[in-house]
This record gives C-alpha cells, structure tokens and sequence, in this order.
C-alpha cells in the first residue's frame, strides 16, 4: 500500500497572544485535491490557523509541513512569498487602478510575452470572465471581483489556496450561487483549498472534510455527514445542525425515555447501566402524528417556505422540534403521538450535572 504525504500536515499549533492561546494543539492535514473547511464562531481560531499555514504568523508549538517540507517551526519560519499558498480574503483586495486583465497578472512574476497572455486566457476561461478582462473592478459585481481575486490567487499555480470567509460581504442568494461557482474553479483547476467559515451551510456545501472549531482547539474533524449523524461532542452536534436533547436512562443497548425506548450509539464511550444521558434528536429524527390520546402537544408552528417546523412539548415539559412538510396544516393545540424515523441508532451524550 503506498502511502501518500499531505499537502499539508499541521501537527499541535500553538499560537499565543499576550500569553493566551489562541489556537492550541491543533492537528489538522489537507490532501492533494481536497477542499477543508475549518467551520467555528468567530473567536475560535479558524483565522489564526490560516495565517499560521499562509506565513502571517509564526509558531509558538509545533509545526507545519508543505508537501513534507517544514515550514513553520519554533526553529524554522520560511516566508510566506516562499510557500507557494494562495490566498483569499473577505475585501478581495483587488487594485482599483488596474484592470481584470493586470489585477490577474500581478500574481505572476513574469507578467509579459506568450506565456503570461495564455495563463490569463486560460483563468478567464475558468473563472468565466472571458470578454471583461478590460474592465476596472469598480465595473464588476461583486461576485465578479470575487472571481477575480480568486483567478489572481490561482495564476502562480499555487500549492493551496486559502480562503478566509470569502463569501461574507455578499447576500444570501449570490452567496450561495457564488459558492457553487467557487467550489467548481476549485475542482475544475485541482486546487487544494482550505476554507475558513462560521457558516454551517458554507461549510457542508463545499468541503470533503470539515473541521469544527471551539475556543483554539478542533473538536472534531470529519465528512459533513459524520459530523451531523455522529458528533462527538454537543458542540459539534449544535454547530452542525439544529439539536434537541432528549432526557433518558441507559438499559444495556436500550435507552428509556418517556416516549420510547431506543437503541443508542455509544461513541466510542461506555455508559454503564442506568447513566442519565441525552438523546441528540435531529429535525428528521421524529414524525409527528395527530392523536387525540397523544401525549405531546403542539405549541408552535414555523412556516418557512419549504419546510415547517412544529415544535411539541412533551409530558416533563421537555420540547422537541420537528419538521413537517410546507403543506402541513397541523395547528398550534394539536394532540400528537411521535414516532421515530432515524434508521440509525441515537447518538447520546452523558446529561451535564446539575
């Protein structure tokens, strides 16, 4: 079996400012061809971590290996003109003066002849502004000045490309448009990318694997679908979708609760006979049927265009969520009995003390 070398390995970085740690012992690696997303709140260290990799800042623990070259260390810090790393960040930072054209160019160091004119052809081809190469950024969307910023990055044919929230300063609809756009460019050219987010859907849209942040350090690094179906820790399981927690009691491979008794995922944990533990319970996970016997109630209703979420209170008080189709016309008031529809075990978690 042959065994590749990342493209990127970061092995217990650790960055401090004014003695705190801002990212700490964090672990992260990045293969040929992949796009990372590091997904977290703002504060966490996503940031840090990419100006770690790019060179902007310099290690106080561990190192970074570009292509099993160290290039970060507490001994070793090559520049970041030097790595060979892409960068994009959330203003563009495109040069008004100059064109589409010479905003591309800037990033090759011979910006003349035969070569520099095919390379720009081929970026314009690829970031789909052929016939705007004339144009001042000024004169450009703002997707297109992204797309710009981002052909710029690719012309020195980087190793990777980092991309520090590039999508922030758009609203939702070109967000999401030009997201798709990026990602393709992405996998057109072959371009590794690691993509910093405090955006939940950006983060799954776009990535392999994703790597959730929590004040400096990673919490869990995963395919998307793992991280939603088998978080590992309730902050995972909240920053990957919306979690309701339901109270219950282990019996061997069984859970009680006061709606059922389910089988449960122990996530590498065991939990010994009678642990108080939550159910992490997902917006699909339950259906809801009316029943004049049922034993919840519905007490509010969310309409939302394409989907409704009803949201039903149990006999302990407890609320759980669920989601209905758009057309569901069960009102707030409604007895209803609740069923589970998640063909997989339930991901538990030890209930916090009191």
């Amino acid at each position: 079996m042959v065994l590749t070398v990342p493209l990127i390995q970061c092995v217990d970085l650790t960055k401090r400012f004014n003695g705190e740690a801002v990212v700490d012992q964090v672990s992260l690696s990045l293969q040929s061809g992949e796009i990372l997303s590091i997904l977290g709140p703002s504060g966490c260290g996503k940031t840090t971590t990419l100006r770690l990799i790019a060179g902007f800042e310099g290690v106080d623990e561990g190192e970074i290996q570009i292509r099993g070259r160290v290039v970060s260390s507490i001994e070793t810090q090559v520049p970041p003109e030097r790595r060979n790393v892409g960068m994009v960040i959330q203003e563009y930072a495109l040069f008004p003066h100059l064109r589409v054209a010479q905003n591309i160019l800037f990033g090759l160091r011979d910006r003349s002849g035969g070569g520099a004119n095919h390379r720009l052809a081929e970026l314009l081809e690829l970031v789909s502004l052929t016939g705007l190469e004339h144009r001042y950024p000024h004169e450009l969307s703002g997707g297109q000045q992204q797309r710009v910023a981002l052909a710029r990055t690719l012309a020195p044919r980087p190793v990777t490309v980092l991309l520090d929230e590039p999508f922030s300063n758009l609203d939702s609809t070109m967000r999401a448009d030009l997201r798709l756009e990026v990602e393709n460019i992405l996998r057109e050219s072959g371009t590794a990318a690691i993509f910093v987010t405090h955006d939940r859907e950006e983060a799954f849209a776009i990535a392999d694997r994703v790597a959730v942040m929590r004040q400096g350090r990673v919490d869990q690094i995963d395919t998307p679908e793992v991280l939603y179906h088998n978080p590992t820790t309730r902050f995972v399981a909240g920053i990957s979708g919306i979690s309701n927690f339901l109270s219950g009691i282990t019996r061997g491979e069984r859970v009680d609760t006061e709606i059922g008794q389910f089988s449960w995922e122990n996530n590498g944990l065991n939990f010994p006979q009678g642990t108080p533990v939550d159910l992490l319970v997902r917006l699909d996970d339950f259906q809801l049927v009316p029943d004049p016997e049922g034993k919840s109630e519905v007490v509010s209703r969310e309409f939302r265009g394409d989907e409704v979420i009803l949201s039903a209170s149990l006999p302990s008080g407890e609320i759980l969520r669920c989601r209905r189709h758009h057309y569901s016309t069960i009102p707030i008031g409604t007895r209803v009995s609740m069923f589970p529809t998640r063909p997989t075990p339930f991901v538990v978690f030890r209930k916090p003390s009191a």
